[in-house]
């Protein structure tokens, strides 16, 4: 290829081919780059929208023509494409980054370690069924490039990764929501907490005095930065524990004492049970009453939410052993966090790509609630040196349905058997959708 394009959309996924459709709407010229192999049927979508594409590498000598590079989240920074670009002085953004400049509508952005896709779909579902004209994206559905194209909602509820955040300069979010901070994707953060601390904290930056920044206040790592910072936006505190907070818990019951309209219920009214998914509901909450909802349409939808699959999903019951899907559940604290929800003794199925996670944190729910590990990956050695001295019966296996199997046999009559591998899915799996696809179906053929 010899041609000269405008725009160059690095990455073709669902992020990558909705960025380069709104930049064709706007009239770019648009070259997709994918170094490996597109989906079919986003090959489809390019040649029936006549936009030129490669596959299987990146063509130097069109990206340094670009006067805008789109970069999927996926590519890390560190890209010998990406290095390449930033050497030409290229403007590199995001696909939210790109498209939110064409929306006129209001943003609700969430983004911490755990608790994201809960939170984010929980919101979406309260303001759904409040009968607002609400969009969903980021790290859920379709992409918001693709959205904006078709359609501009009045508002938007999006999930916001440290890597999309990393792309990000003029995006401004309305409410910005930072669940937590723990150590997570450090392997592209050269190994340093502080680059993923100052990674999330980007969710504020471009916010006003017009602007609500929610964060949870029993989180160390999160109010340290929040008292280093200059933060513009009025904050909002939520706490399990402290009830000098906005929003807090007590005697059983969630307090929301801000922003609009004051109200209370009881935990035990949420179909999603445990700590975080208190947490998560307090944020939900929140947000909706910024939004202005009804604040009996927010006890309501905030009751009436089921949850996201591959979170903490009770799938089967089968011979009195519970099985639940966390394959969502790809660092420490989720995994902690599904360990500590836990009222029956676990199997635990675990393992995968190791991100740099430090398995003494969670020494303290093991020995409490499990009473074996199936080590589900292709190099288990690390969880298998930590845990051994603390649980009696560590196996390793090569495969979701032997993983299944073998945990099944480990199991009881009123265990449960959970998989919450604390680790990324590549090294077996596609993604962690595939993964507690997987988990599913082989619990399906016992």
């Amino acid at each position: 290829m010899d041609k000269q394009y405008s725009t160059v959309v690095l990455g073709g996924g669902e992020s990558g081919v909705g960025a380069a459709l709104l930049a064709k709407h706007n009239g770019e010229t648009v070259l997709v780059s994918d170094g490996g192999v597109l989906k079919e049927k986003h090959r489809k979508e390019l040649i029936e929208a006549e936009i030129d594409f490669e596959e299987g590498g990146h063509t130097k000598s069109i990206v340094e023509t670009a006067k805008t590079i789109i970069k999927s989240p996926g590519i890390p920074e560190n890209a010998e494409i990406v290095l390449f670009a930033k050497g030409k002085s290229i403007p590199i953004i995001g696909e939210i980054e790109y498209a939110a400049a064409f929306s006129k509508a209001k943003f609700i952005a969430i983004t911490g370690s755990n608790g994201k896709t809960t939170t984010t779909l929980w919101i979406y579902h309260i303001m759904k069924q409040s009968g607002k004209k609400v969009g969903l994206a980021g790290n859920i559905g379709q992409s918001l490039a693709r959205q904006v194209l078709h359609d501009d909602p009045e508002w938007f509820v999006v999930e916001l990764s440290s890597f999309q955040l990393d792309s990000m300069y003029t995006f401004r979010a309305h409410i910005a929501i930072l669940t937590n901070i723990t150590p997570d994707h450090l392997d592209r953060y050269e190994y340093k907490f502080e680059n993923y601390v100052r990674s999330k904290f980007r969710i504020v930056q471009n916010q006003t005095n017009n602007d609500y920044f929610v964060y949870f206040n029993d989180d160390p790592v999160v109010t340290e930065m929040v008292d280093k910072m200059e933060i513009a936006a009025k904050k909002i505190t939520f706490s399990l524990t402290n009830t000098n907070c906005d929003v807090y818990v007590k005697d059983q019951e969630i307090v929301f004492n801000r922003v609009n309209q004051p109200f209370h219920m009881f935990y035990d009214e949420l179909l999603l049970k445990g700590k975080h998914n208190t947490c998560n509901a307090m944020m939900a909450g929140i947000a909706s009453d910024i939004t202005r909802i009804r604040k009996e349409k927010i006890r309501e939808s905030l009751a009436d939410f089921s949850g996201v699959e591959h979170r903490l999903e009770e799938y089967l019951s089968i011979h009195g052993v519970q099985y639940i899907n966390d394959s969502k559940a790809t660092n420490i604290n989720s995994t902690w966090y599904a360990l500590e929800s836990m009222s029956r003794p676990t199997v635990w199925i675990v393992g995968g790509v190791d991100k740099g996670n430090d398995y003494s944190e969670l020494d303290a729910v093991v020995e409490k609630h499990v009473i074996a590990i199936v080590c589900l990956g292709v190099d288990n050695q690390k969880i298998i040196d930590h845990f051994k001295d603390k649980v009696s019966v560590i196996v390793e296996t090569r495969s979701m349905e032997e993983a299944v199997v073998t945990a099944s046999k480990l199991s009881l009559p009123g265990s449960a058997v959970l998989l919450s591998p604390t680790c990324a899915s590549f090294d077996l799996f596609a993604n962690y959708e595939d993964r507690g696809a997987q988990f599913k179906a082989a619990v399906r053929n016992l």
